[in-house]
């Protein structure tokens, strides 16, 4: 299984990134996007999409429902599948960047490591985690943790 990228963040970062989130899911190989954007994309998106008029640092776009824990298969999902590579589109993820860079100070750790890590939590958001109960927050932080560490970006970093 592997997992690939249409993005602008760094070739080797994404490589990395692909690398630390295997495992992570059974099945075909995936695709995903992420892209930074300015402040004011960030806001417009959030608003057409969640009806929320404000900043926030990343939004998530899964392609497909149901997938959390289960196996994700071509087969099962023929209007995911990207002609070009035979890949699953899982979804888009978009980062604000100057949200990252402000959070990265607030946080005390480094804009690299809060720019992977939102690129993380977009990408199990589009595996079909999420954080809306305790249970569903725990779970979520257990994986992100989980790639973080093998992307050697820990929060003191």
């Amino acid at each position: 299984m592997r997992l690939t990228f249409d993005s602008d963040l760094p070739e080797e970062g994404l490589a990395r990134l692909a690398e630390a989130m295997d495992g992570l899911w059974e099945g075909d190989d995936l695709s995903a996007e992420i892209w930074r954007i300015s402040e004011e994309e960030i806001r417009a998106l959030n608003s057409r999409e969640r009806g929320v008029d404000r900043v926030t640092d990343v939004l998530s776009f899964p392609a497909m429902d149901g997938i959390k824990d289960r196996p994700i298969l071509a087969a099962e999902h023929t209007d995911c599948v990207m002609p070009e590579d035979g890949t699953v589109f899982l979804g888009s993820v978009v980062i604000c960047e100057q949200r990252a860079r402000e959070q990265a100070i607030e946080y005390g750790h480094s804009f690299e490591r809060e720019l992977w890590y939102l690129a993380v939590h977009g990408l199990l958001h589009c595996l079909g985690y999420d954080h809306e109960t305790e249970e569903e927050r725990r779970e979520m932080r257990e994986k992100e943790e989980y790639v973080m560490q093998k992307l050697d970006l820990r929060r003191e970093s």
